[in-house]
């Protein structure tokens, strides 16, 4: 089941916002997502948060500029997704512009594990035989991957943001806004940020030495444009922090101002970077080098990004944009099976979804387990094979069900059934014997049932209520688009009474429609809808500017509609 709800819109900091300057509908909307300083709308770099209050930040910063005095071998090894890929060509850009000999190393997730783990860090010590291992947005679960390099004699590093478990792996020094103790007022920074932190501090102390000063010193804000792909590609909260980072990285794109793999994944998806936008990130470049992590390895997405030669990054951005069709067959021929599966799935019986087949591809099950949470609106979990009888599952969450922790709960709950498990709290990934498949369903399920209200399992839209007559106009719809929204600062949308004037189907697929409201028409369309609606219907909808035959009109995209 669905239904529209209206946000609750504190009128109190509405008004405070009005008063402060804003536009008086985004001041209603920036009220209704719990912003209610107008400093906080500051999208200047000035107004980022200090790296000091990142715990031992100083530390790193403190060991990198001593390796890089000595002349240490550094190696960077990155999570295999697009936040890992982005935190890599940040790290080695901008270590490289301070001076240092490092490295990367892609090993093949699918062969090696996930994080830091000795087989990788052997494999690292054979072919780069590095004097420092740098992980990015992996490694604060690495316990036994840190020991073998301080077995070898290689210090390691830990950047990550990924939540950590009861201990800590004993590295050289660990930054993660999400380790015990850590003050740092944003929780939500990604890996990519993470990383970008440490080279502002990096930067800082190696000007403290005098080895730069403010004329000489590299400028890293020439990063931003990754460090915002990386943050919306990763779906972590677009705090007010966040999206400052998001909104300078815009800024360079709109402005041309970027590397030259993030130019070409414009082109190669078609889309404009002089209108960049955080919906371009997370549907369009994210999922092309999303794409090589998943399929093959992230070694063709991190050299997109790394290449400073346009021909090379445009050959790069097309090989992953092959890569990424074949994820996309790949994809939806898991998903036919999997509704298969679930052929018999009775939503009122279950409040978690589990699925295996032998015959998936391990790289996509991410990606079919949050298609499947959106369809049945149930904590998921995908698994495949992995080699040597055991499975890796894949799981997506709903608000309200901690997946991280559920795992954790399931581990405590039935000793040796999980082997392993990490992640967030709406995604995580875990790894377990193929015949225990079905004893941890039913544990899964057992808290689900404990944690699940029947209310949490319907599907809420929630809306910012109607939108006010003078603003169906695509001047308005501009003044959206300069803002940076996203996960956790939801686009606006929005939601009113609308007589049905005409509705036809288009392409098999989508519902094309006509609404009217006090005497204004507007087109509207619903897509992958095709049921007809009544005489009058309850719309819950976003504001679009539809080009066509160079003319640009309003049109609402319907997120969801009943008869009223």
């Amino acid at each position: 089941m669905t239904r529209i709800a209206i946000r609750p819109c504190p009128s109190q900091e509405a008004e405070l916002l009005r008063q402060g300057g804003v536009h008086p509908v985004l001041a209603r909307l920036f009220a209704a997502r719990g912003l209610n300083n107008p400093a906080e709308l500051s999208s200047e770099l000035a107004a980022l948060m200090q790296p000091s209050g990142l715990l031992h930040i100083d530390r790193a910063a403190e060991f990198l500029a001593d390796s890089i005095a000595a002349a240490k071998r550094m190696v960077i090894v990155a999570d295999y997704d697009c936040d890992g890929a982005t935190a890599c060509a940040t790290a080695i850009r901008g270590l490289r512009a301070m001076g240092a000999n490092v490295d990367f190393i892609v090993p093949n997730r699918f062969e090696y594990g996930y994080g830091l783990t000795p087989e990788i860090v052997e494999l690292t010590a054979r072919e780069k035989s590095p004097d420092i291992i740098i992980t990015v947005d992996n490694g604060i679960a690495s316990i036994e991957g840190v020991e073998e390099a301080k077995r070898r004699g290689i210090d390691v590093v830990v950047t990550d943001h990924h939540l950590p478990g009861d201990s800590l792996p004993d590295a050289r020094v660990i930054v993660n806004p999400n380790q015990p103790a850590c003050g740092f007022p944003s929780k939500h920074l990604a890996g990519v940020g993470v990383v970008f932190y440490v080279l502002l501090a990096l930067r800082a102390e190696m000007r403290r030495r005098g080895v730069f000063d403010a004329q000489t010193q590299p400028k890293l804000d020439a990063l931003l444009d990754l460090v915002a792909l990386g943050t919306v590609a990763d779906v972590v909260r677009l705090d007010s922090n966040n999206r400052i980072l998001v909104a300078q990285g815009l800024k360079r794109m709109r402005a041309g101002r970027m590397h030259p793999g993030v130019a070409a994944l414009f082109r190669v998806s078609g889309r404009a970077a002089h209108t960049a936008s955080p919906f371009d990130l997370g549907f369009a470049l994210g999922p092309r080098l999303n794409a090589a992590g998943r399929l093959e390895d992230m070694s063709l997405g991190i050299e997109c990004l790394l290449t400073d030669d346009e021909t090379r990054a445009w050959e790069l951005a097309q090989q992953l944009n092959d890569i990424n069709l074949k994820r996309r067959e790949i994809e939806a021929e898991m998903q036919d099976a999997a509704l298969l599966h679930l052929d018999d799935f009775q939503p009122a019986d279950s409040t978690t979804i589990c699925v295996y087949d032998d015959s998936w591809h391990q790289g996509v099950i991410g990606i079919v387990a949050s298609r499947l949470k959106e369809r049945f609106y149930r904590p998921t979990i995908t698994f495949a094979p992995a080699g040597d009888g055991m499975i890796k599952g894949s799981g997506r969450s709903i608000p309200g069900f901690h997946l991280r922790d559920a795992l954790d709960l399931v581990s405590k709950r039935a000793p040796g059934v999980i082997d392993k498990f990490g992640g967030h709290a709406m995604a995580a990934g875990l790894s377990l014997r193929a015949e225990a498949f079905e004893h941890f369903c039913a544990a899964f399920e057992a808290i689900g049932q404990a944690w699940l209200t029947e209310s949490q399992l319907e599907r809420v839209v929630e809306t910012d209520g109607p939108l006010e007559d003078g603003c169906y106009t695509t001047q308005f719809i501009e003044l959206l688009d300069g803002q940076v929204w996203g996960q956790g600062f939801a686009p606006p949308v929005f939601c009113d009474e609308f007589r049905v004037l005409s509705q036809r189907i288009l392409k098999d697929r989508h519902l094309k429609l006509m609404l009217e409201k006090k005497g204004v028409r507007y087109d509207a369309i619903w897509f992958g809808h095709t049921d007809a609606l009544g005489e009058r219907a309850r719309v819950a909808f976003r504001l679009d500017a539809n080009e066509y035959n160079g003319v640009t009109r309003v049109q609402l995209l319907v997120e969801h509609a009943e008869t009223a």
